[in-house]
């Protein structure tokens, strides 16, 4: 939630609504759904918080107004762990929705192993471990790009090769080669102090 302060300008065929209804219309069309590099993706305007008394200016229909409000943002930095949906596989990547916005996994970064795209299924299969990505598959990944543009462009690049990082049976198998790791070195040791003792 980020609140901003600016100017406003009310054209005539709204002046029969209140100047509130009048600015939220107004600002809805020029926020909602934008991206700048100051606050993200704009997902809405949720509340206007004052709005001033117009000023008429000659030569212009239009009142202008000084306006406070606050909108509901979504700004993604580097190295920032999100969760989404696969919305669309191509054999460059794919892609992950984000709520407001998707962003990239090229196919170098969905996983270490050797991947491969099969067209005919629409997805991804790695050579050694089997793994599958597909369209509606829930995935972890990390932020690795942030280029957000003006107006209503915007791109993310997003990485899943780090351990616990895509779907969620991969990481599941993350968790227990971590325990099973943990409980072969635990054991190692017990039997470094039998043999030492």
């Amino acid at each position: 939630m980020i609140t901003i302060k600016g100017k406003l300008e009310i054209p005539p065929f709204l002046f029969d609504q209140s100047k509130e209804v009048s600015a939220r219309i107004i600002l809805n069309e020029d926020y909602s759904g934008t991206i700048s590099r100051e606050y993200g993706f704009v997902i809405a305007v949720v509340d206007v918080l004052n709005v001033s008394t117009g000023q008429i200016i000659p030569g212009s229909a239009n009142t202008f107004h000084e306006v406070e409000f606050t909108i509901l943002a979504f700004k993604p930095t580097v190295s920032e762990v999100v969760e989404g949906e696969i919305v669309e596989i191509v054999d460059f990547g794919a892609f992950i929705r984000l709520g407001p916005l998707d962003g990239l996994v090229h196919v170098s970064q969905i996983t270490d192993d050797y991947i491969s795209y099969e067209q005919v299924g629409n997805r991804f299969i790695g050579k050694e471990t089997g793994k599958i990505l597909e369209v509606n598959d829930i995935v972890r990944a990390k932020v690795i790009a942030v280029s957000l543009g003006g107006g209503r462009s915007g791109k993310l690049g997003l990485s899943m090769r780090s351990p616990y990082l895509g779907k969620t049976d991969w990481i599941e198998d993350d968790i227990e080669n971590y325990y099973e790791k943990k409980k072969t070195k635990e054991a190692k040791e017990a039997k470094e102090e039998v043999i030492e003792g």
